[in-house]
């Protein structure tokens, strides 16, 4: 008798009933019991607890920011949200006391606006806008007999409190060189880890989960890397030595993507040498011998070469590019006021003003009985809405039952705590289990309640665990309604902005590994104009790229056609980058690149060329194969970017996932056709040719990215890289 299949949840409660797993951070543990709690301590000794009620929060609020990584990149993800919640309250502050109602509502509706269209630029803009709109609600919902700058001011001393601890205190495992890159050295162990795990899984059906592993892991070390700075490069020989570690694990990543891309088995040999690589890192130690793998392949020979320049660039210590983009502030602009932002942006300006309208009404009619606070319905607004926090249907089931279960549990502590020392010590206990919690969207709700609720009554005012229920409901009923109301323009804007961008930078890789080999040359392909990087701008799928996927002969552009096309592929008739014995082919006629079969490469005239020179496009020798691995780079983060969001969509309702269908679809195009670049970058090194099999998986991975142009996009935004 066979059993009956297992019930399936529909994604977005899946997605609430999913929380993270890992090893618990003592560290941030530490660091949350002596934020909060301490510093609410001092004020109220100080005689100036309403303004430690303030400073209290803003630690909190660090707290949930407070994440792995390096001391550097800790500067951003935790100073820039706080510098934004300051403003928010100044904001929230003199609005709250100078205007009514009905002109409060709609202030802090358009601050929403404003918000939640920064928000779409990044990780650390979406914590800087949901800060600004918490401490704007706080400020105006929270009457406190100090001025706007004071309140302002505690804010910037909680959050920099933390921060404070988070750069000067030792984190454990960190007694090995300098502590201070303990996170740097973490970060690109992991990336060695990550390529050697890659290694080990080439030819099974676990190598596209571990490729998008060893992005993650890159992504997370550039970033470790790339943190604020008091100069422009790195200062001291510990720094340099990190970032001549992280430029050398780059080719092997590459060539651990080409192998896994050819689908066959790699032996176990090939992927010691990079956790040996790993392992110096880690303990800041020389990497000793390393055994070289076969030379039998393209992606092998890459291999052993690249352990060959990470062994020098180890021993040399070097600085090196970390190969990222610097984007300008246009680009930023770019992203706020496109598609994705608007979307954004009036999806919370929607739920946050309604927030504040219908709390506003609820205040004025005395409804939440003796105490005037009236910021936690806004507030929990903005913890739901924001879309790159969450599906909203899931944030809506967490919050609501965290809020239950920590108003219970803090109404139970309440009845037998002295006050204020037990309280106090309910503060410091829960921001030390901040950093667990937020492993679970409930579990951090469910904290962040009691604690709020505990400050809440430090300050003078009555125990109010049932209010904030009635609030939270209403808050979740308000976002769920509003959240699925029609929007003008076209819905799912932030995953196709995230599509968009992942195409152009796939292009751009795509364009400039096809014609690396010859620094003058543009190809075209199937009757495609490859200028995807002109300058430092790579503009995406138009009308200047994308010129249609058809079936054509190769044709110069004096419009002969270029003869003894057979069945080898593309092939080169330029100079060539030198084969694995070192020499370069002759070339021979105009710089063309020939191709078989269905699609194929046109080339550019040499005046062409020269034009295009003279933009700037060409790179040679070293700095070309800079700029492939920042394409690189940026090709797979954009793609990592969509992943994301496309996941996220897909949680949401019907109602709201129906607009995201097929970008999943579209996102394994782009993925396949960055990985085939990517083996093809190798094979160029290699042999100075392309195999029929590398031609053909180009052309028919192009023909199914045509097919997804809807979601894709005619026109991707500009991508600013710097090299």
């Amino acid at each position: 008798m066979s059993r009956p299949a297992a019930l399936t949840p529909p994604p977005w409660l899946a997605h609430a009933l999913r929380a993270q797993r890992g090893p618990v951070p003592w560290n941030a543990v530490g660091r949350g019991a002596l934020s909060a709690g301490p510093v609410l301590l001092v004020a109220v000794l100080a005689g100036r607890t309403s303004l430690g009620v303030v400073a209290a929060i803003a630690a909190m609020l660090a707290g949930i920011n407070d994440r792995p990584g390096s001391r550097r990149a800790s500067v951003r993800r935790i100073g820039v949200p706080a510098l934004a919640g300051a403003v928010g309250l100044l904001v929230g502050t003199y609005a709250g006391a100078h205007v009514g109602a009905v002109v409060l509502t709609v202030l802090l509706t358009l601050v929403g606006l404003v918000a939640g269209g920064v928000s779409a630029v990044g990780p650390v803009a979406s914590g800087a806008g949901t800060q600004l709109l918490v401490a704007s609600a706080i400020g105006a919902g929270m009457p406190l007999p100090e001025p706007g700058w004071q309140r302002a001011l505690a804010f910037l001393v909680g959050a920099g409190w933390l921060l404070g601890l988070r750069l000067v205190l030792p984190t454990p495992g960190s007694l090995a060189g300098d502590f201070r890159f303990d996170g740097e050295r973490a970060a690109i162990a992991a990336v060695y880890d990550a390529v050697a795990e890659l290694l080990d899984a080439a030819g099974t059906p676990e190598a596209t989960a571990r490729r998008a592993a060893l992005t993650a892991a890159l992504d997370h070390a550039q970033d470790a890397l790339a943190g604020p700075r008091l100069r422009r490069y790195a200062s001291s020989g510990a720094e340099r030595r990190l970032h001549a570690q992280y430029a050398a694990a780059l080719p092997l990543a590459e060539a651990a993507t080409a192998l896994a891309w050819a689908g066959e088995n790699v032996s176990g040999r090939a992927s010691q040498g990079p956790r040996r690589l790993a392992a110096a890192v880690r303990d800041n130690t020389h990497t000793g011998p390393l055994p070289a793998p076969s030379r039998s392949a393209p992606g092998l020979r890459a291999l052993d070469d690249a352990l060959l320049h990470a062994a020098e660039a180890f021993d040399r210590a070097k600085g090196a590019d970390l190969h990222t983009r610097r984007r300008t502030p246009r680009s930023l602009l770019r992203t706020v006021f496109g598609a994705g932002g608007r979307e954004y942006g009036l999806r919370v300006a929607l739920c946050f003003g309604a927030g504040v309208g219908v709390a506003q009404a609820l205040h004025q009619a005395r409804w939440y009985g003796e105490h005037e606070h009236w910021y936690w319905l806004p507030a929990t607004a903005v913890f739901l809405v924001k879309p790159d926090l969450g599906p909203l249907a899931s944030r809506v089931l967490c919050r609501a039952a965290g809020t239950v279960l920590g108003a219970l549990v803090f109404a139970g502590f309440a009845a037998v705590l002295p006050r204020p020392e037990g309280l106090i010590a309910l503060v410091a206990v829960s921001g030390a289990l901040i950093p667990v919690a937020t492993r679970h969207f409930a579990a951090q709700t469910a904290v962040v309640t009691v604690l709020v609720l505990a400050l809440v009554m430090v300050g003078g005012e009555p125990q109010a665990s049932a209010g904030r229920i009635g609030e939270t409901l209403l808050a979740c009923a308000i976002v769920l309604v509003v959240g699925h109301l029609p929007m003008p323009g076209q819905r799912a804007g932030g995953v196709r902005a995230r599509l968009a961008a992942a195409g152009s930078a796939a292009q751009a890789y795509l364009a400039h590994v096809l014609r690396e080999s010859d620094a003058h040359a543009v190809g075209e392909l199937d009757g495609q104009t490859v200028r995807g990087f002109e300058g430092h701008a790579a503009r995406g799928f138009d009308d200047r790229t994308v010129r249609g996927f058809d079936r054509r002969t190769v044709r110069r552009f004096d419009g002969s056609t270029v003869r003894d096309l057979d069945a080898r592929g593309l092939r080169r008739s330029g100079p060539r980058l030198p084969t694995a014995s070192g020499s370069h082919p002759r070339a021979s006629g105009p710089h063309v690149l020939r191709a078989s079969g269905p699609h194929v490469l046109r080339a550019a005239t040499t005046a062409d060329t020269r034009a295009t020179a003279a933009r700037g496009a060409s790179v040679t020798g070293a700095d070309s194969r800079a700029l492939r691995w920042t394409l690189r780079r940026e090709a797979y983060r954009t793609l990592a970017e969509a992943r994301t969001a496309i996941a996220l969509a897909a949680a949401e309702l019907p109602a709201l996932a129906r607009h995201a269908e097929g970008a999943d679809q579209a996102a394994d195009t782009l993925e396949q056709l960055v990985d085939t670049t990517t083996a093809c970058a190798v094979q160029l090194d290699d042999t100075g040719r392309l195999t029929p099999e590398h031609a053909e998986r180009l052309a028919a991975l192009l023909d199914e990215l045509a097919g997804h142009r809807e979601l894709v996009g005619p026109r991707s935004p500009d991508i600013h890289l710097a090299v």
